[in-house]
């Protein structure tokens, strides 16, 4: 399944079964059926067939349906399909972090290069990269991850404490390696 014919044939499956909707990827068992010509760079950018996919609601949409598996590979999955994905380093990407107020203690929100959004907390995590100088990233749903882009980072280290800490939902979490 290399050939644009076939990525949008599975581009146009997977818009008729995600439609908006987060995929119950937990419950899909399909049989793989190959790798595809398709590729995150470290920078977070995705890649088809040499090509830098530049449509956002593309990207997101293929994000929506990927998922790390137990033997380490990302794959694209649909009820019927699942094709191996190359990831450099992570799948996506922190392009920004903002404090919301909860109840007692406030919280971290993560927005990702897709648009989701997720809470810093113990659901969520954040650990360093070594591969990344350090940067950090946040482990996800799907065995996904997403590291912090640079602008990202540097925000998330100008809140730290003198301590190199960082407050999110009543988690004390340093920034030190």
């Amino acid at each position: 399944m290399t050939d644009s014919s076939s990525l949008s044939s599975f581009s146009r499956q997977v818009a008729s079964v995600v439609s908006g909707k987060k995929p119950p990827l937990d419950q899909w068992n399909p049989s793989y059926c190959g790798d595809i010509d398709m590729a995150i760079r470290a920078d977070g950018s995705w890649w088809h067939e040499g090509r830098e996919i530049k449509r956002p609601a593309l990207v997101r949409l293929f994000a929506s349906i990927l998922r790390r598996e137990a033997d380490g590979y990302y794959y694209l999955v649909t009820p019927v399909e699942k094709c191996r994905v190359d990831v450099k380093l992570h799948p996506l990407v922190v392009v920004d972090v903002d404090v919301v107020k909860t109840e007692g203690d406030g919280a971290l929100m993560l927005t990702l290069n897709t648009g989701g959004q997720v809470p810093l907390n113990v659901s969520y995590p954040l650990a360093l990269e070594p591969r990344a100088a350090n940067a950090a990233f946040v482990n996800l749903d799907n065995g996904l991850s997403a590291l912090f882009s640079r602008a990202a980072w540097y925000r998330l280290v100008e809140m730290a404490d003198e301590n190199g800490c960082i407050f999110s939902a009543g988690q004390r979490i340093s920034l030190l390696p």
